[in-house]
């Protein structure tokens, strides 16, 4: 039903539109992803100020009309992660968790499950720079597959149900095959495995350590999987930023 809409949201996305407005891609508590127009947001005068930039978390009042965009008519910040702000490889991490939120979810049905996983990743890379990193990346995309009944079978071969043996992956299968249902199959170390589970059941502060080599094994298998359960095709888990220069301890 048309009229006023109030709910939490995350701010996905922010596009210049117009001489002083925006739009805005929001993933919602209530409301899954919704869009939504900020008139004259830009404006110097603008009572939105700069809180309806990426990454904020707002307690957000909006006007439901009969097109597809929704109109902002007040928004409060809960949290706007000042601090992920300051560091290109937090930055970069949020603007992929919200991409992979984005393209994963993209109707009005809600998920809050989704939104507080979001909402946690959003805080930690906030609250600690070395949470940016490509294992972190994967076990959230780990998780948003679990949320969207994706996730991959990880217990036993997905083919025929042997329980030991499993070497490989298959996104068409949907899971992990034994060497007999390896045909058409890539291979999965035991530590690309282990991960993949422990990812599934461990909170993301706890997320366990993995060689670079063994996460690849992991992004090729969610990538396999998004890719033929769900039509979807994410870009890289974490962008490949040079290491900060070690200062002299001359």
């Amino acid at each position: 039903m048309p009229g006023p809409v109030k709910t939490e949201a995350v701010v996905l996305r922010s596009i210049r539109y117009g001489e002083a407005d925006r739009i805005l891609h929001l993933y919602t508590l209530h409301r899954g992803r919704i869009g939504a127009i900020a008139k004259g947001v830009r404006r110097a005068r603008s009572r939105f100020g700069g809180r309806l930039e990426p990454f904020f978390r707002l307690r957000i009042e909006l006007h439901e009309g009969r097109g597809e965009l929704l109109t902002v008519t007040g928004a409060d910040t809960i949290d706007g992660h000042a601090g992920l702000r300051g560091d290109a490889r937090s930055l970069d991490a949020a603007a992929r968790a919200c991409d992979a939120v984005a393209r994963l979810f993209e109707t009005t049905e809600p998920h809050p499950a989704v939104f507080n996983l979001l909402c946690r990743k959003l805080a930690m890379l906030n609250e600690d720079p070395g949470c940016a990193t490509r294992a972190n990346a994967l076990a959230f995309r780990m998780k948003l597959l679990l949320a969207a009944g994706l996730a991959p079978q990880l217990g036993s071969c997905a083919r025929c149900g042997e329980g030991e043996h499993l070497v490989g992956f298959s996104g068409a299968a949907g899971g992990v095959v034994c060497g007999a249902c390896e045909a058409g199959a890539f291979a999965l170390e035991e530590p690309a495995h282990a991960f993949m589970t422990a990812s599934l059941g461990s909170p993301l502060t706890e997320v366990p350590p993995a060689e670079d080599r063994v996460l690849g094994q992991v992004e090729r298998a969610i990538s396999a999987t998004l890719e033929h359960h769900a039509h979807v095709r994410l870009g890289p888990a974490a962008a490949r930023l040079p290491q900060p220069l070690a200062q002299s301890t001359a």
